[in-house]
């Protein structure tokens, strides 16, 4: 055992070189116990091979033992040999003080490959076995929680009384858990970590209060974020639209245009500059922005309405026109565009483009009754009173209470008639 200290002592040191030379030199004459303690320093140095040899070869003479079944399933695993780990987790036995153990490491594989019911019978027996086992409740918080069954997960992380495992935040799981359910304000309780100084929590602390109402507290959790760690890309759209909410327009406008430093693909961002950009008035920012959001998504249809807007408000029709026709040059395809190039094309008067379009968005709107009256009445002017009586009898089926357009399509009919 001298030899081994002396390993240790050299390993320590960072003589890793030297430990591992002393080590093979020593293996053949050490006793079973110091080749099994040998296996665990290659594998804490990295040399999984050399430790895999040794525990195979301890595993002939000692086929039950569970330390060396368990050590050995580690290797396999950290070398994502997960098969192999099961085989040999699963020949612990019952009785074993390693059972218990040996079923958490199974639940913890079979989780990794989508069979949770398996990973929650296993993690069960091992609560059966051992009902105060805080790791236990730990793993069955965590299983829950991975497939969205928070309330079961909160049951659970509520049992472990440290504030971590595996540095994994109990507090963050359970104001995650609290909040996915819909309770934001106990969310929030488990967020009071003032000093936190975690980009990863505070980004979430201010998701569960923005979720609660808290806007106060999200804008001041996520300025700590920016200040701790600018390339925090994400945090900017949702500081922008904080501040937005809170009506300071500047800070939300500067925010979003210095998020668009670190994440120029970014396309909701791009989007929400330019909202807070016409809120503020600067009409050149907006189409800009809305321009680079399509840029990135040419069927970004928020943007590309919110664009035709922009444009409709400006009397810009023929800009309306050619942004349309380029987004479904590139495959886009939406009845409101179709919608939006018949109206641009009846204000510069093209009414047989009008037309076109009127024709073609009716095959996707013709229940939407905003849309059917407007076609009806364009249908009237245009002189097709024959085709604009369905339309209208149809936006009536929708909205029967229309008493003006009731009397007007009376009035069709007698046209109809009088023609006939």
């Amino acid at each position: 055992m001298d030899t081994i200290l002396e390993a240790y002592q050299l390993l320590e040191n960072n003589q890793a070189e030297k430990a591992i030379q002393l080590l093979k030199q020593y293996e053949s004459k050490a006793s079973d116990d110091e080749k099994f303690t040998i296996a665990q320093m290659y594998m804490q140095i990295g040399f999984l091979q050399e430790a895999s040899t040794i525990l195979h070869k301890l595993l002939q003479k000692y086929p039950t033992e569970s330390e060396i079944l368990i050590t050995l399933a580690e290797i396999y695993i950290e070398i994502e040999e997960d098969e192999q780990a099961m085989e040999l987790l699963n020949q612990v036995n019952e009785g074993d003080t390693a059972y218990t153990q040996a079923l958490i490491q199974l639940a913890d594989l079979y989780q990794a490959q989508g069979l949770f019911e398996v990973a929650e019978q296993k993690l069960l027996k091992a609560k059966q076995l051992e009902p105060n086992e805080e790791i236990i409740d730990f793993a069955l918080g965590e299983l829950y929680f991975s497939i969205g069954e928070y309330k079961k997960a909160i049951l659970y992380y509520e049992k472990v009384k440290v504030e971590e495992v595996g540095n994994i935040s109990l507090l963050s799981r359970l104001g995650e858990a609290n909040a996915a359910i819909g309770e934001y304000e106990k969310a929030l309780t488990y967020y009071q970590d003032n000093d936190q100084k975690d980009p990863d929590y505070l980004y979430r602390y201010g998701i569960i209060a923005y979720q609660a109402d808290r806007v106060d507290i999200a804008i001041k959790a996520w300025e700590k974020v920016v200040e701790l760690d600018p390339y925090y890309h994400t945090v900017y759209q949702h500081l922008a639209q904080a501040y937005e909410d809170e009506g300071k327009l500047e800070e939300a406008f500067h925010t979003a245009q210095k998020g668009l430093q670190f994440d120029e693909f970014n396309k909701e961002l791009f989007f929400i500059t330019a909202m807070v950009a016409n809120k503020l008035n600067n009409t050149k920012e907006v189409e800009t922005y809305l321009r680079e959001a399509i840029a990135l998504d040419p069927d970004y249809k928020q943007a590309v309405l919110s664009l035709v807007d922009h444009y409709k408000n400006l009397d810009e029709h023929e800009k309306i026109i050619d942004l349309l026709n380029e987004i479904k040059r590139t495959g886009a395809e939406d009845s409101l565009y179709d919608w939006e190039l018949a109206r641009a094309n009846n204000e510069i008067e093209s009414f047989d483009n009008a037309l076109k379009h009127y024709n073609e968005a009716y095959n996707g709107l013709n229940q939407d009754s905003d849309f059917l009256k407007e076609y009806g009445y364009f249908l009237t002017e245009e002189g097709r009173i024959e085709q604009a009586i369905p339309v209208l009898k149809s936006y009536l089926s929708i909205v029967p209470l229309d008493a003006e357009t009731e009397e007007f399509l009376h009035r069709l009919k007698q046209t109809s008639e009088d023609d006939i």
